[in-house]
């Protein structure tokens, strides 16, 4: 299948290089407060909304009681402006004693109860972005020591108020730090996305020795030009990107803003299937208190969840950008099996476009087509075969392809999916 063989040799040649922990084989799913909640501390006026407690408790919640957990959505992440503007005493961190009045190790405790994990923020600089106490090279030891007798999982390490030099040796002296404390914390780091550059001038070799993430952009806002910014920006560079990503060292281009206020049903099975097919962290950042019935579905989707989570590990490529506004998507999976993903750029009307599987490379041979979000099995469709399909403006067609006929693959029924989905 089209680059399968190359793409594998170069995902388990390089399988050694990530870093050393164990953790994050498959993309982290979960929860992530930043781009909904920012850094909303008025608990006083807007209680249910405020960072705090009773956010992060109230969406533990919705993760171990409506599905999620069971679908591998198992973080809850704290991002900035929680702790307290002063270190304790001790020169520790602290949570604002007002709004985590049981502070981090009750609210981990809480999460873990829960079959949840707990994910933190802090900032390589004197301050975070949020203007909070920072972790800069002097404070790594005490607050790796800090977060791992909090039980924290996950650290997401970002850089505000710090240079170049301050980060070329930080970044590494706290992945060194949180494997010093033998407790298994996952690291995010945000290192790229403060050294810019087109292609990024970035080692991702070292990343993958010291990150199981990294940042590599700006924050994602709740928008469809952002969205789709991103996601350009991922696919322009991918020749520098895909390479860097595997099993426990992944990409990341920021979360998914699908079931908040600036996408349509058709942009949110969009990010969705981007998402899935750059192998990205599927951390959401919603309220999954009032979340619709559409963005859940979407969000709940066991065959984009499965072919994100494809423990071969490979991130996809663009394969072609077409004239008439239609781009195409592959990502080779596990048992030479593929995801293939039909994107409209256009904004006007449904757009029908024709190809072949032997058009886009693929040997000949007969496949099985499982299409995503209408959630059912499509014909034997031959190599040679021209079809067509219709993509709506902003949206997608994503399908799963099977491996041709005669090799292992799937047996379709009309009321199941592959085995590869359950």
């Amino acid at each position: 299948m089209y680059l399968a063989a190359v793409v594998c040799v170069l995902a388990f040649s390089r399988a050694t290089l990530a870093l050393d922990n164990g953790l994050m084989r498959t993309p982290p799913m979960g929860w992530l407060a930043w781009e909904r909640y920012r850094c909303d501390i008025d608990c006083e006026n807007d209680p249910k909304n405020c960072i705090s407690e009773n956010l992060f408790r109230d969406m533990a919640d919705r993760l171990a009681e409506d599905g999620w957990r069971e679908l591998g959505y198992v973080y809850i992440n704290i991002d900035d402006c929680w702790s307290s503007h002063q270190r304790d005493k001790n020169g520790q961190l602290q949570a604002d004693p007002k709004r985590f009045p049981g502070g981090i190790p009750k609210l981990a405790r809480y999460l873990h109860d829960r079959g949840l994990k707990l994910g933190i923020y802090g900032d390589m600089g004197t301050l975070t972005c949020g203007g909070y106490p920072g972790t800069p090279m002097d404070k790594i030891d005490i607050d790796a020591k800090t977060f791992a007798a909090w039980e924290v999982d996950m650290l997401k390490y970002d850089g505000c108020y710090s240079n170049a030099t301050e980060q070329e040796q930080g970044y590494p002296l706290m992945s060194k730090a949180l494997n010093a404390t033998g407790r298994p914390i996952a690291y995010s780091c945000s290192w790229p996305a403060y050294q810019g550059g087109l292609p990024p001038k970035v080692n991702y070799t070292q990343l993958g020795e010291i990150c199981n993430l990294w940042r590599n952009y700006g924050d994602i806002q709740d928008s469809w030009s952002s969205v789709l910014t991103i996601s350009d920006w991922f696919f322009e560079n991918q020749d520098v990107l895909q390479p860097a990503a595997g099993p426990g060292r992944w990409n990341d281009p920021d979360m998914l803003v699908i079931g908040d206020f600036g996408l349509s049903l058709d942009q949110s099975r969009s990010q969705m299937a981007l998402w899935a097919i750059m192998a990205a962290p599927l951390f959401m950042s919603n309220d999954l208190r009032t979340l619709d019935s559409r963005a859940r579905a979407i969000l709940q989707n066991k065959a984009a969840i499965s072919i994100n989570q494809d423990p071969m590990g490979v991130q996809g490529r663009r394969l072609l950008k077409e004239k008439s506004g239609i781009d195409v998507f592959w990502r080779p999976l596990s048992g030479n099996t593929s995801a293939l993903v039909f994107f409209s750029r256009r904004d006007d009307m449904p757009y029908r476009y024709q190809t072949s599987l032997a058009t886009l490379k693929y040997t000949s041979g007969s496949y099985q087509i499982y299409d995503v979000f209408a959630e059912r099995v499509m014909p034997t469709l031959k190599a040679s075969t021209d079809f067509v399909v219709s993509v709506n403006p902003t949206g997608v067609v994503m399908w799963y392809v099977s491996s041709p006929a005669g090799e292992k693959h799937w047996t379709p029924t009309s009321n199941a999916l592959p085995n590869h989905f359950l």
